[in-house]
């Protein structure tokens, strides 16, 4: 079976979702709708919806991809679903272990034990500065620290044991043999413990990690449950996949129980035809000079003068760009395998950057998912619908039931938390 998630972005991951007049832009403050969103994955029996955080506001004309706050607003959630897991991205570099445990456990508790954490480090002196910081520490510090803080955080969940509570009215709540402090002395914190919240439903909430650095997969190697993904076509995904598994392995833990999710952005339509047409609307959208400015940051290329409806330039191979390779690779990879326009690249970058992307009918979007899951490059995806709600109405009502006819989905919950979705 695979694994589906849906990523909850603002009005959709296209950067120009929320110009388009289905979107619900002026609703991105209400909760509502993020409920009718879960309420949309959980009728698809997806594992989990997802929400990332940002700490700082970054272009206040492009529209609020930063709204409220992730916790908050799972822990409404949890209340108008009954299954779907509720996952959110927590910093470890601006929060602290106590602050997070007492949270994440709450959440657990509040939802019948289907919280789960994906593990980050924040990478913006931007959002440094929004917490007192002059800047961003060094990647190396940043990594040290957050290992420490997910070996506090679990043992904050395991300060309580699961039978900890007596509930005997007539003297003791819980046994105090069972709920102990931790005494953790460590280079960037010192936590006594007990944590407040007992033992959550599911033990502890589950762990994901979105690693690509070779620090950032190893963190993931050591700790996460699932991981998310970043590779746009089956050769990348699988050298990825081949990669942390190996590292899961070699870290003394069963790699075949910890599901790797790349991102996956569809265009979903009745032909191919119509596929490309919801794409093209809403690259239409996109402010052009912008994006062929930061096109041109990519590719170190002035592309000011490219025309927007012609092939797109040819451009230096990789071994000849001096510039930062991770975005150019994926630029190369984009033109070999769509041949695009120049709008086209532009709407592809501008919708998940260089997670996959499939576009095409609900058949042929399953037939790519089940190559991707049958070639070792994936054991589900993390879904990014370029526009919300529309494109999870989509998947859910037009893909989904293809899986689930050939066997790779299910058609009911199993489980009642997200840890036992993912098993």
């Amino acid at each position: 079976m695979l694994h589906l998630n849906a990523f909850l972005f603002g009005c959709g991951h296209h950067s120009a979702a929320w110009r388009h007049p289905n979107s619900r832009v002026e609703d991105l403050g209400d909760i509502r709708y993020y409920e009718d969103l879960a309420r949309t994955a959980e009728r698809g029996k997806l594992d989990a919806v997802f929400f990332a955080d940002g700490h700082s506001v970054r272009d206040p004309a492009g529209a609020g991809t930063w709204f409220l706050e992730p916790i908050t607003a799972l822990t409404a959630m949890a209340r108008a679903t009954t299954h779907i897991g509720l996952v959110t991205t927590v910093s470890t570099t601006f929060y602290t272990p106590f602050h997070a445990a007492r949270l994440l456990s709450s959440l657990d508790h509040i939802s019948g034990g289907r919280a789960g954490w994906n593990v980050v480090t924040s990478m913006f002196d931007a959002e440094a500065r929004n917490h007192g910081y002059g800047e961003i520490p060094p990647r190396a510090e940043r990594y040290a620290r957050a290992e420490e803080f997910v070996e506090v955080a679990l043992s904050l969940w395991d300060s309580w044991d699961a039978d900890a509570l007596d509930l005997d009215r007539d003297g003791r709540y819980a046994d105090p043999a069972k709920v102990r402090s931790i005494d953790h002395v460590g280079k960037y914190f010192s936590v006594d413990g007990p944590l407040t919240v007992p033992r959550s439903p599911q033990g502890r909430p589950v762990l994901f990690q979105a690693g690509a650095s070779g620090q950032g997969r190893d963190l993931a190697a050591r700790y996460a449950e699932a991981i998310y993904a970043v590779a746009y076509d089956i050769d990348s995904g699988a050298a990825y996949y081949r990669d942390v598994k190996t590292r899961i392995d070699a870290a003394g833990r069963n790699s075949s129980s910890v599901g790797i999710m790349p991102g996956l952005v569809t265009y979903v339509g009745s032909t191919m035809a119509e596929a490309r047409a919801k794409k093209s609307e809403l690259d239409a959208l996109l402010p052009v000079e912008q994006s062929l400015r930061q096109l041109g940051m990519f590719v170190e290329q002035d592309c000011s003068g490219w025309e927007l409806d012609a092939p797109v330039p040819s451009l230096p191979p990789i071994e000849e760009f001096t510039g930062p390779h991770g975005r150019y690779e994926t630029i190369l990879r984009i033109i070999a395998q769509d041949s695009p326009t120049v709008r086209e690249l532009l709407g592809t970058l501008a919708a998940g950057g260089g997670h996959a992307t499939m576009i095409g009918t609900p058949e042929s979007i399953a037939d790519e998912i089940q190559a991707w899951i049958s070639g070792g490059a994936a054991d589900g995806f993390n879904l990014m619908p370029p526009l919300y709600p529309e494109g999870l109405d989509d998947f859910v009502d037009q893909v989904i039931p293809i899986l689930q006819s050939r066997g790779l989905f299910r058609r009911e919950y199993e489980s009642t938390t997200l840890r036992g979705h993912l098993a």
